[in-house]
């Protein structure tokens, strides 16, 4: 039996891991390094390794990094440590959008008549993309995007109809989900990918008209930060050494 027919065509085993972005919120930290280079304090792995263990340990085989802000440091790491799966690195010349760098780095992809996984490269978590590819599946969508439900920065306030103070909540859930940044899409979802600009704009609200664009809650349980600041780092650090 041939590879290709002993996969599971409804798992993907294969992933693109957006690492172009130039971090400028995480400055000093991104000035030598991209964003998805910057280590979590304490856990001795750039964000991007980490990454890659959890694509690895989800079954995935193949990624394609796609590159930008200082791509070569990326890619010299790359080259250098012993990975989990197989890793292609793709640079993009010019910005071309989320959707354009979607797209671009899709066309790397070892087999584009599967499914496929992606994931932005400043994501830190651990869930069960298993479960999100069968969600997927189950539900028919050419994408679905992971929603997690991120603590707000600041302490709430907690009043009566009357006006009075009843509790200080500090840092809450908050009540609304948002995109987690990582994705599970379809074969054909790559030629519905804009060849410059934003996905979420244009081709995520067509899909969400024709009821094709499904949403996969993370469990309650589920560890998830997006690594945008100093602080998030700082957070993050605390969080894990907590676990």
């Amino acid at each position: 039996m041939s590879n290709a027919a002993s996969r599971d065509a409804t798992h993907p085993s294969q992933a693109v891991v957006l690492a172009g972005g130039q971090g400028s919120r995480l400055r000093p930290y991104t000035d030598d390094r991209p964003k998805p280079m910057v280590e979590i304090p304490g856990t001795g792995e750039p964000i991007i390794g980490h990454q890659l263990r959890w694509l690895a340990s989800e079954g995935v085989t193949d990624a394609v990094v796609s590159c930008g802000h200082l791509a070569e440091v990326l890619q010299d790491w790359l080259a250098s440590n012993e990975l989990p799966l197989r890793v292609n690195t793709v640079v993009e010349q010019e910005p071309l959008g989320r959707g354009g760098g979607l797209k671009y780095a899709a066309a790397a992809l070892p087999r584009p008549d599967e499914p496929w996984f992606a994931t932005n490269g400043d994501i830190w978590t651990r869930f069960s993309l298993r479960e999100m590819a069968e969600f997927h599946a189950e539900r028919d969508a050419l994408a679905t995007l992971a929603l997690a439900r991120p603590r707000i920065p600041w302490g709430a306030v907690e009043t009566d109809e009357f006006g009075h103070v009843l509790d200080f909540i500090e840092a809450p859930p908050s009540p609304y989900l948002i995109n987690a940044g990582v994705y599970v899409f379809a074969a054909a979802f790559t030629a519905l990918l804009p060849d410059r600009g934003d996905h979420e704009r244009h081709t995520f609200p067509r899909l969400a008209r024709e009821r094709r664009l499904a949403g996969f809650p993370l469990s309650q349980g589920a560890y998830w930060r997006a690594i945008d600041t100093a602080k998030d780092l700082t957070e993050a650090a605390k969080e894990l050494n907590g676990r």
